[in-house]
C-alpha cells in the first residue's frame, strides 16, 4: 500500500522512538515532534493523515492544539494522555480528538488503533483543494491561487485566508480568528490586523486587488465572496489530479 504520513507529538523522547518506531515498521511515514512549536511547522509542512497526540507538551496544552487540528479539518487526531478520568477523556473528545488512549497502553492496542483511524480516514478522503469562484486554496501544497495567479503566502497567511474562506463571507471577529486560526494561544486581537494588512498587499501586488479581505466596523473580517463570482479560465493548481495525494509523503 502507497505509505500514509503520521505525525507523533510527544514529549518523553524514550515513547515518541518507541511508537516510531513501531509505526515505521507497519509501513508509515513518520514524523517526530516533541513540542506544539515543532508540530505546527512539522503539519504544515508534511500535512499527515494522522496526528497522534499527546495531552501535556513541555511547552503548551496538547488538548488547545487539538481543538486547532480539528478546526484545520485535514488530519485525524489521536490523543495519548496520562489523564484518564471521564472528565478528562471527554475534554479531549470535545476538543476534537477522533480517539483517545489512556497511558500505559499495551503497543497492539496501540497499532489496531491507528489501523481503524486510517482505515476510516480512506474511505472518508477529505478534498486536496477547495475553490471558491476564481480563488483557489490547495491543502496539500498550503498554496492560494487568485485569478490564476498563485500568491506567497506564509504559513499563518494560509491559515488565516483559509479560515476566512471557510466562514463563506460571514464576518469573523478577531478574537474568533485567533482562535482558529492561531495553533497557539495570543493575548492580541491586532496581530489579525497585521497580518490582514499583509495579506491585502500581496493580493494587490499579484492582481491590483485590495478589497478581498473586507474590514466589518465593530465585528471584525470577511471575505468579500461578490469578487469570487467572476468567470475566468483558471490555471490547475499543482497536484491537483488525485485527490488521495494527501495520503502519500514523498518528502521524507
Amino acid at each position: 500500500m502507497a505509505s500514509i504520513g503520521v505525525q507523533i507529538v510527544e514529549g518523553n523522547p524514550h515513547l515518541r522512538s518507541l511508537l516510531g518506531w513501531h509505526l515505521q515498521q507497519a509501513g508509515y511515514w513518520v514524523y517526530q515532534s516533541a513540542t506544539l512549536h515543532q508540530a505546527r511547522e512539522t503539519f504544515y509542512s508534511r500535512q499527515p493523515a494522522l496526528v497522534i497526540l499527546d495531552s501535556d507538551l513541555p511547552d503548551g496544552d496538547g488538548v488547545e492544539f487539538c481543538h486547532w487540528l480539528q478546526l484545520q479539518q485535514q488530519s485525524l487526531i489521536f490523543m495519548l494522555s496520562a489523564r484518564d478520568t471521564e472528565t478528562d477523556i471527554v475534554a479531549g473528545l470535545k476538543a476534537g480528538s477522533d480517539d483517545y488512549l489512556t497511558k500505559p497502553f499495551g503497543m497492539q492496542e496501540f497499532l489496531a488503533r491507528v489501523e481503524a483511524l486510517l482505515r476510516r480516514f480512506r474511505i472518508n478522503v477529505a478534498p486536496a483543494f477547495w475553490e471558491y469562484g476564481v480563488l483557489k486554496i490547495d491543502l496539500v501544497q498550503r498554496r492560494v491561487q487568485f485569478r490564476g495567479e498563485l500568491i506567497d503566502l506564509t504559513p499563518q497567511e494560509f491559515s488565516l485566508i483559509y479560515v476566512l474562506a471557510q466562514a463563506g463571507g460571514n464576518p469573523l471577529s478577531r478574537s474568533e480568528l485567533l482562535r482558529r486560526a492561531w495553533p497557539d494561544a495570543i493575548d492580541n486581537p491586532r496581530t489579525i490586523d497585521t497580518h490582514v494588512l499583509s495579506l491585502r498587499k500581496k493580493f494587490e501586488a499579484a492582481n491590483g486587488q485590495t478589497s478581498l479581505i473586507q474590514t466589518i466596523r465593530s465585528v471584525g473580517y470577511r471575505l468579500n465572496t461578490s469578487l469570487l463570482d467572476e468567470v475566468i479560465p483558471s490555471l490547475p493548481m499543482a497536484n491537483q489530479k488525485n485527490d488521495r495525494k494527501h495520503l502519500t509523503s514523498p518528502h521524507v
